[in-house]
């Protein structure tokens, strides 16, 4: 079943792609793959122009980059990700020995999901890795759920506090967005994640609400990550979705396994980017 724009459910095996200009690197991070996932199939790419064959070919479910490639920059890939709404938000970790010299002059951006460094070993890759493929099924964090229909509500409440999450649930964009605001004004972003319905009671749609978060509170999608649920099919309206700024749409009839998976992987991202911007201010 497909979920999103392209994406494949989650209990199929994952594709993940590998791209890096040693032959060396690419079969020792195959090899930690395969043994850390046994099902994942692994394709790897030598250069940026062979990586975005394999992406128009297929969706990928992890991809790892190497910084400098050998005719593109890493970012310049990743970002070519980001504006294919087929690939929707897939992890893209930068996998590189001199990450920390690019984070220190802040030009790693947001079109990378996180990085690891090569000097803490392949064993150490590999637990890294899993924790974004195979996320746990709980967690903690405080969502900011918008949706105008009292059943639903219940039921996707009950969903997220299964999971260990708190829920602050509002039923307009118009009130989600006072609710910021007023967290705003002490200082303080008012929640970890927004789930949000598209279609909602009042003048503002859940697209609206996601242009407000974005361009005029300006929060990052590691800042605050937003998660659409929508039930219009159209693949042009998801995405432009995606294009707003949303990090990941969910397909209604929503799935409670996929969609609590989505919920834990943004939450987890964004938990990070935070760390890491506060570490390195």
């Amino acid at each position: 079943m497909k979920t999103s724009i392209g994406r494949r459910d989650v209990s199929d095996a994952p594709r993940v792609l590998v791209v890096d200009g040693s032959r060396v690197v690419r079969e020792l991070i195959a090899r930690v793959l395969r043994e850390t996932l046994p099902r994942a199939e692994v394709v790897g790419c030598a250069s940026g122009a062979e990586a975005q064959r394999q992406l128009a070919a297929g969706v990928f479910d992890f991809i790892t980059v190497a910084l400098r490639l050998p005719d593109m920059d890493g970012l310049e890939l990743a970002r070519h990700v980001r504006a294919s709404a087929a690939q929707a938000y897939v992890p893209i970790v930068v996998i590189s020995g001199d990450v920390d010299e690019r984070l220190q002059r802040r030009t790693l951006g947001e079109d990378v999901t996180d990085y690891f460094d090569k000097s803490l070993g392949f064993g150490a890759l590999a637990e890294f890795i899993r924790g974004y493929v195979h996320p746990p099924a709980t967690g903690s964090g405080e969502v900011l759920y918008v949706e105008d229909s009292k059943v639903v509500a219940l039921t996707i409440r009950r969903m997220l506090e299964r999971a260990g999450l708190t829920v602050r649930h509002v039923a307009s964009a118009e009130d989600a967005l006072a609710l910021l605001e007023t967290e705003a004004a002490r200082g303080r972003i008012g929640a970890d994640l927004v789930l949000t319905d598209v279609s909602l009671k009042g003048q503002l749609t859940g697209g609206d609400l996601l242009q407000r978060i974005r361009n005029g509170f300006g929060y990052g999608k590691g800042t605050l990550p937003v998660l659409v649920m929508t039930g219009d099919e159209n693949l042009a309206n998801q995405a432009a979705l995606l294009k707003a700024g949303a990090n990941d749409l969910v397909v209604k009839p929503v799935e409670e396994r996929l969609l609590i998976t989505k919920l834990l992987f943004q939450l987890r991202v964004g938990r990070h980017l935070r760390e890491r911007t506060a570490a390195h201010g």
